[in-house]
């Protein structure tokens, strides 16, 4: 079982436990240097399962900063956080690129399940290395 802070993970009563095991390491939550982030950046911190615009400000910030109608998704769980995020920001009237080899899951199968029908459904599905491109 994975052991998270406490103010960062829910404790409820459940059936089956969610998979993982070993500790999460003390700098989990830091951003990594390539990401070269500057002070236009914008934080957002989920707290919860629900995606990550439940609970935050992340829907007014992205408006408030200039319109901002799409955003590439990754992360982790695609069945469970990923797949909280994209459906509201689906119903947001946000445009989604889902970044399908920036994502995981606790199955294979249940990543190819929202992968294959749900998020072709609300988006478009492409590697990194293909956003990047389109970036550039």
């Amino acid at each position: 079982m994975w052991s998270l802070p406490p103010e960062v993970a829910l404790r409820p009563k459940t059936d089956a436990q969610l998979g993982g095991t070993g500790q999460v390491p003390r700098d989990w939550a830091e951003f990594v240097p390539e990401l070269n982030r500057s002070e236009k950046d914008i934080e957002i911190v989920k707290r919860q399962w629900g995606g990550a615009f439940y609970g935050t400000e992340l829907e007014l910030q992205m408006r408030r900063r200039g319109g901002i109608d799409t955003f590439v998704l990754g992360g982790i769980a695609t069945s469970y956080g990923v797949e909280s995020t994209a459906r509201f920001g689906y119903e947001y009237g946000f445009q989604i690129i889902f970044a399908e080899d920036a994502m995981s899951d606790v199955s294979e199968e249940s990543h190819r399940v929202a992968v294959e029908y749900i998020f072709r459904r609300m988006g478009l599905v492409r590697k990194t290395s293909e956003i990047l491109e389109a970036l550039r």
